[in-house]
């Protein structure tokens, strides 16, 4: 079943080779500037070259990422639980978080570096910021989908709150809980550089930036390159640690999915 999954990204791959091919023909054929769009393989000579270099950056990255990832993680789990608990917190809090994603964080970011100083800490805060919404909303959906029978039946057996919380409707929730996760997995590579850009002493933003002033554009590249595997390999850790902990979901999706195209190919 693995070896059918990482197949299923077959054509991702060929689609992927098949591009860079291409632009790699097309840059060494003359026709653009190797100073305004280098070759794939320059790119991975540049990365290649100054490995260390980038590699120090990353993981400075990684950490705020990481962090505020995590943190995000908790407050998300933690307010859905309270808006769950109380009605009146719901309707409360609830059109405050959609109301904080009309906050440009670009206007925030420098105020975060003013209050906080250049240190690690207001590059967390703007991954958290990036990272909250998509995963507290995605758990309270998660915990509003409980199957009703399921309620009952709980209830019936009078368990509390707190059981059925606990037994039925986080475990319900749980496919949702990581549909929002790796949302945010994507969003958080992309926070913490960001809040580097304002101002930091380390990190992937602010040696893009210096790249960019010095006009290297192969080095800037090859911190994208940087930054889209470790998006990759964030939603990935995630996928992973989705399927050990519901491997009963993916199971029933994998079953589900099967019957469907087996009825289809049915005369």
């Amino acid at each position: 079943m693995k070896l059918r999954r990482i197949a299923s990204y077959g054509p991702a791959f060929v689609l992927a080779f098949a591009l860079l091919l291409i632009w790699e023909l097309y840059v060494q054929a003359g026709s653009i500037d190797q100073l305004i769009l280098p070759a794939p393989s320059t790119i991975g000579s540049a990365l290649l070259d100054n490995s260390s270099t980038i590699l120090d950056h990353t993981l400075q990255t990684l950490e705020e990422t990481i962090l505020g990832l995590a943190i995000a993680t908790v407050l998300g789990v933690l307010f859905t639980i309270l808006m769950d608990f109380s009605s009146w917190i719901r309707k409360a809090v609830y059109p405050l978080l959609i109301i904080s994603q009309t906050i440009p964080i670009i206007a925030l970011a420098p105020l975060l570096l003013i209050w906080f100083g250049f240190g690690i800490t207001p590059k967390i805060i703007v991954v958290v910021l990036y990272c909250f919404f998509p995963i507290t909303v995605a758990c309270a959906d998660g915990l509003l989908s409980t199957d009703k029978d399921l309620y009952r039946l709980l209830r019936s057996m009078d368990a509390n709150r707190w059981q059925i919380l606990w037994m039925l409707r986080l475990p319900a929730a749980l496919p949702s809980f990581f549909s929002g996760l790796r949302i945010a997995a994507t969003y958080s590579v992309t926070a913490a550089i960001f809040g580097e850009f304002v101002g930091a002493e380390k990190g992937l933003g602010i040696y893009i930036e210096m790249a960019t002033n010095a006009h290297a554009i192969r080095l800037v590249f090859a911190a994208i390159v940087v930054t889209a595997l470790l998006s990759l390999l964030l939603f990935g850790c995630i996928s992973l640690i989705e399927w050990l902990a519901l491997p009963w979901y993916h199971l029933s999706a994998v079953k589900t999915l099967q019957e469907y195209h087996a009825e289809k190919t049915q005369p």
